[in-house]
């Protein structure tokens, strides 16, 4: 009996079955047609630029990063669905890839473009920082990674895309930490690779050089170098459409990147002398 002034009204008992359908409905997550992608640090740089690539390509998105704001800036014009969240907190890899199935019901591509730089020399860089760099851009992509895979594994589908760096391929005076981040994500890349063989699952790893994002002055000092010059977060960008549009394992931009990986592996000697002498 419910009474409000000096109405009445009676409630009937729920139907148990009725309420166990709607429970059901509530629980199914909802799906689309379009193939989903998860963006993680989608609030600026590549993350952004690789955003908008995939909302122009008909691609369902759903963007993450950590402020709100500008996540709304970079899916304005667009269908993505915002889901804001920070991967250094506790479980927030956890929590992040249960809201994505959630609310698309499946992914088929994750991007993890979240991260953070530091530059200046090892020996002044606070401990707090080392921790920091090296969660940001290593643990939480793995953590991630780690959460969103068994849904791939289960659809038999799905790529993810780890962005790397050149720092990680040939190692940046005063950007050690970084360099030792990036450099464990090209290592995982390829070790989660041939543990995917077979289940349809692919994963890419993206090298860019510099690029022209505000990641620099957010790690606190400005590019100086003149070369390799920066590119554009759209160049990044397309470089990411086409390797999952042609399922590429590797990709650097720009491709001559390469080299210095390839002069490392085979003439190490070499490589020192020339890194010495022009950074």
């Amino acid at each position: 009996m419910t009474t409000t002034g000096s109405d009445s009204t009676y409630d009937p008992p729920a139907d148990p079955a009725a309420s166990a359908a709607a429970a059901a409905v509530e629980q199914t997550p909802p799906r689309t047609d379009r193939r989903v992608a998860l963006v993680t640090g989608a609030s600026s740089g590549i993350g952004a630029a690789t955003a908008r690539r995939f909302a122009a390509g008909g691609w369902h998105l759903l963007l993450s990063g950590r402020d709100r704001r500008r996540l709304e800036e970079t899916a304005s014009g667009t269908s993505a669905v915002l889901l804001p969240a920070d991967l250094a907190a506790p479980d927030g890899g956890k929590m992040l890839a249960e809201a994505a199935l959630r609310e698309a019901g499946r992914i088929d591509l994750l991007v993890a473009g979240a991260g953070i730089g530091w530059a200046g020399p090892f020996l002044s860089m606070p401990h707090t920082d080392i921790d920091r760099v090296l969660f940001l851009d290593l643990n939480a992509t793995l953590h991630l990674v780690r959460e969103v895979l068994p849904a791939m594994v289960a659809a038999g589908s799905g790529r993810v895309v780890l962005v790397g760096s050149v720092a990680g391929a040939v190692g940046v005076r005063e950007e050690a930490v970084y360099s030792a981040a990036k450099a464990g994500l090209a290592a995982f890349a390829e070790a989660l690779r041939q543990e995917l063989r077979g289940t349809g699952v692919g994963v890419t790893l993206v090298v860019p050089g510099p690029v022209e994002t505000g990641f620099f002055a957010r790690r606190g000092r400005p590019y100086h170098r003149s070369h390799p010059r920066p590119t554009s977060a759209g160049r990044v960008a397309a470089a990411v459409w086409d390797a999952v549009s042609e399922s590429r394992d590797d990709t650097y931009i720009p491709s001559w990147l390469s080299l210095p990986s390839r002069v490392r592996a085979l003439t190490p000697g070499l490589y020192r002398r020339l890194l010495n002498r022009f950074g």
